[in-house]
Formats: C-alpha cells, sequence, structure tokens
C-alpha cells in the first residue's frame, strides 16, 4: 500500500479476529517502530506481545491489578478486566521509558513512543491488518506495570489491539484542515 493512502484511510477497527499478524508481517510493524522520531537516539519504547494463552494470562494480571487498586471494583467491571485481552488474537503493550536527559526532556520521549506506536499501526494497516489504540486505569497502574515487568521508569503507553478485521474499515470522515491548519503570519 502506497504510503500516503496508509496515512489517509487508517482508521481505529475495535471488532478483530485472528490471524493476527506474524512472522515477516509482525517483523515489518516493529521496523516501522523504530523509524520514529527520535531526539538523542535514546529509543524510549518498548513493546511486549501478547498471544495465545498469554492473552488469558494478561487479563489475569489485569483483574488482579484492578481489584487490588480498587478493592470495591464490582463483580461486572473486574470480569471487563479479565475479559479486555480477548478482544483480539494480539495484544501489543506499548511502554515507554523516560530517562533523565539534559537534552531531551520527558515529554519528547512520551512523544516519540507515541509516534513509534502510530508507526506500528500504519505498518498493519499497510499489510491488511487492523489495529485499535487503548488505554484505561490500567495503563496507569504502577501495580499492573511491576506484574508485566515493566521498570520503575517505564510506564505504559497504550495497549494496542491487532489482528484482522471482521468486516470493512468505517470511512474516515472527510478532514476539515482549516479547522486544524493556519498559516503563520497570515
Amino acid at each position: 500500500m502506497d504510503a500516503l493512502v496508509a496515512l489517509t484511510t487508517r482508521v481505529s477497527q475495535g471488532r478483530l479476529q485472528a490471524p493476527a499478524p506474524d512472522g515477516e508481517a509482525l517483523e515489518r510493524m516493529f521496523q516501522a517502530a523504530l523509524r520514529a522520531p527520535d531526539h538523542g537516539a535514546l529509543k524510549p519504547w518498548r513493546f511486549l506481545v501478547v498471544e495465545g494463552e498469554g492473552l488469558m494470562r494478561l487479563g489475569e494480571a489485569m483483574a488482579d491489578a484492578a481489584v487490588a487498586d480498587n478493592p470495591a471494583l464490582g463483580q461486572d467491571k473486574l470480569d471487563k478486566a479479565r475479559q479486555n485481552p480477548l478482544r483480539a488474537p494480539m495484544v501489543i503493550v506499548a511502554a515507554a521509558r523516560v530517562v533523565e536527559h539534559p537534552k531531551v526532556p520527558a515529554v519528547e520521549q512520551l512523544l516519540s513512543a507515541g509516534a513509534a506506536v502510530q508507526n506500528l499501526m500504519l505498518a498493519a494497516h499497510a499489510q491488511g491488518y487492523a489495529a485499535m489504540w487503548r488505554t484505561g486505569d490500567l495503563a496507569y497502574s504502577r501495580r499492573f506495570m511491576d506484574a508485566l515487568g515493566l521498570a520503575p521508569d517505564e510506564r505504559i503507553v497504550g495497549f494496542i489491539y491487532a489482528g484482522t478485521p471482521t468486516g470493512p474499515a468505517r470511512e474516515p470522515l472527510p478532514p476539515v484542515l482549516a479547522e486544524h491548519v493556519r498559516h503563520w503570519p497570515q
């Protein structure tokens, strides 16, 4: 797929089924992610690929952290946390590793990790797969991050649900550039 077509037609798709990207397709997605803008060449990102039985384990870790962070959590929300990873055949946990740096502030490192995720999702789309970037409370739970083995200087920037779309993508809304772009000075 042409790069401009990929950039202008990608939409988030939450209804995903097997197969998930694998082998060469998955490798291309990560190669694209690693080309994100990266001031200081810090590579401030890490990706955890979860599929198969790992999705059940991820759901259990989500439920455990959710109830530990909020003991009054209702059974319906606990069940939802447990089932969340099963919405797709693959979940990629994207994390940013923010380090002290004299020339690269934390915000730039987080933006770089976000750009890596966007590249990853565009590469999935360009190869006929689809993805949905989600967060939620557990993305900010230190208890959950610890359960995943993330270091204290790492934080989750998103859960990327990836797979094959179950149907055609919704038609993206036509952009209204004038609402978002202007020339300066006028």
